[in-house]
């Protein structure tokens, strides 16, 4: 699967999925054109899905937040009968590159993860109405909604049956979520996750598998009626009017390298590393949301966010031998501040909430992208608040030390806002600094006490901030050898190790659900009880049940 896939698209492209707004409520509709795949050689039959669904779901998700505030329930639903959602497309995993196929389950986990996340950050209820089958993957859909109802009669039920009939797990969270969200029994959930016909009516209720069972006659009608009742017990404000949502501004070279309006991604073949060149404002901060909203995609903190957003996904998908990403930033640091600083004051805002919401999302992402990642502090750069959140997310940061002759860039500095400490978590709960002084509450208040202050090499060394400080003698030397090393490491050690080591303190359901993914679904995927000659994956369909090594390793 070599096809360069672009995760950008809008309503205009959809397929897959159609919504129809009726004020607050949101009516959002599978139905999955079967013809409409990424690639060659299956049908997306029942509902099922592949990336190029997920991909217009995650658009869907993002402009129903900033295009359409006016929504505080969405009804996800199926718009075929008798099928909910036939989840992930077995002919498709069965025919995936082993790396599309994590790159996948990694892109379903993080679209799942935004929609569970809208009630808490944007006010917007995701409810399941879930009639006919809900099986393995879209029953994950279900289970990321914060609400889920199923109608009882003889063909809907809900089911993980990945281990059964396929030989692998449910990639998107299926498991954490039964367990550390549904609070289903261990032994229920055994159960459940054993056979192939899953659980229906008021056994599912029972388990605690979903939330609500209605008769059939009465489905529609009541999810309607609950619809509007959560829009009308919502905390969320009244809001009447969204911002638009446009193409970016992005253009590829023929080496594909990509430059954006605010980010240059230059790529280095022979090295096998990218470098992320993020460019500050040019123009003056808006002076109030007002100012800021009439800019609408184009303000410069939202924009930033877009482009970095989607050149993370382009990047981890299409250009996977690239295994060493680099972060550089340039630009006046006071400058980015103040434009920071005007989300900050107007937290309150909806717009304001939602693009610091977007900013946790792309930071996330950042932090479960199997690449080695560094960050180089040069003279000029402007990690600052939000972008100096990029400095923690990174496996290393190297700063320049003193001035370097011949260089009149202004002297590399770090300055903290508040924006380090809380605003945006880590998938451990933690922020980043948390994260990387566990336990050592004195480097935290320290580095608190310096908020707003511009800090040379030497302070940042002492606060912690960085791993190395380096003079122009041994610049250039030292940050060439660490390159040269890293590109030397087996990408699989490296992909294990950096993993680990990112998530230090406590595990969440977040955690687990990557945890998971990187260890698990990445291991199984690869084995050949799943994907050989006469794996589960292979033999579905045939009428042959999967020919199992049966030794436990």
């Amino acid at each position: 699967m070599s096809k360069v896939i672009d995760f950008l698209t809008d309503p205009s492209k959809y397929r897959h999925w159609r919504v129809e707004y009726d004020g607050p409520v949101a009516n959002l509709f599978m139905d999955v054109d079967e013809d409409g795949g990424l690639f060659e050689g299956y049908q997306l039959k029942l509902n099922s899905y592949d990336l190029g669904v997920d991909i217009e779901l995650a658009d869907i998700v993002q402009r129903m937040r900033f295009e359409h505030p006016e929504v505080k329930t969405v009804v996800m639903q199926s718009g075929k009968d008798r099928v909910f959602c036939a989840g992930a497309n077995i002919r498709m995993l069965g025919g995936a590159a082993h790396s599309h196929k994590v790159n996948f389950c990694k892109f379903t986990n993080e679209t799942r993860n935004t929609y569970e996340a809208a009630e808490e950050d944007s006010g917007q209820k995701y409810i399941a109405a879930v009639k006919g089958s809900c099986a393995g993957g879209g029953y994950e859909l279900a289970l990321a909604c914060n609400y889920i109802m199923l109608t009882d009669d003889s063909t809907s039920s809900v089911s993980l049956p990945e281990v059964p009939l396929l030989g692998v797990l449910p990639g998107t969270g299926g498991l954490t979520r039964v367990t550390d969200k549904r609070k289903v029994r261990r032994d229920l959930a055994d159960i459940f996750c054993s056979v192939e016909e899953g659980v229906k009516g008021k056994r599912a209720k029972q388990w605690k598998l979903v939330d609500e069972v209605i008769p059939n006659s009465k489905f529609d009608v009541t999810v309607q009626e609950r619809a509007r009742e959560f829009a009308q017990n919502s905390a969320k404000q009244d809001i009447t009017e969204g911002i638009e949502i446009g193409p970016l501004d992005r253009k590829f070279g023929n080496d594909g390298s990509i430059t954006y309006s605010t980010i240059e991604v230059t790529l280095d073949r022979a090295a096998n590393k990218v470098t992320l060149m993020i460019k500050g404002p040019d123009d003056e901060a808006p002076n109030n949301m007002d100012e800021f909203k009439n800019q609408g995609d184009q303000a410069y903190l939202f924009r930033l966010a877009r482009e970095l957003d989607d050149a993370i996904l382009h990047l981890r998908l299409n250009e996977r031998k690239l295994g060493l990403w680099v972060f550089c930033s340039r630009g006046d640091p006071a400058l980015f501040a103040r434009h920071e600083q005007n989300l900050f004051d107007n937290k309150e805002h909806w717009l304001a909430r939602e693009v610091l919401a977007y900013w946790k999302r792309v930071l996330k992402r950042i932090d479960v992208t199997s690449r080695s990642m560094v960050a180089l502090i040069e003279h000029g750069s402007c990690f600052t608040g939000i972008l100096a959140e990029i400095l923690w997310s990174v496996d290393r940061t190297y700063m320049m030390e003193d001035e370097f002759e011949g260089d009149n860039r202004p002297i590399a500095r770090i300055t903290l806002t508040e924006a380090n400490f809380g605003q945006f978590p880590m998938s451990n709960g933690l922020s980043r600094l948390q994260t990387r002084f566990l336990d050592d509450e004195q480097a935290l208040d320290a580095a608190q006490k310096a908020i707003g202050l511009e800090l040379e090499a030497s302070e940042s060394e002492e606060l912690g901030l960085v791993t190395f400080i380096l003079d122009e003698i041994d610049w250039e030397d030292e940050i060439r050898i660490f390159m040269e090393e890293r590109s030397s490491f087996s990408p699989d050690a490296m992909t294990g190790m950096e993993a680990n080591l990112r998530f230090a303190g406590p595990e969440t359901m977040e955690t687990r659900i990557f945890g998971r993914l990187t260890a698990w679904q990445n291991w199984i995927f690869n084995r050949p009880n799943a994907v050989g000659e006469t794996g589960a994956l292979q033999r579905y369909g045939s009428g042959l049940r999967g020919d199992f090594d049966m030794e436990r390793v």
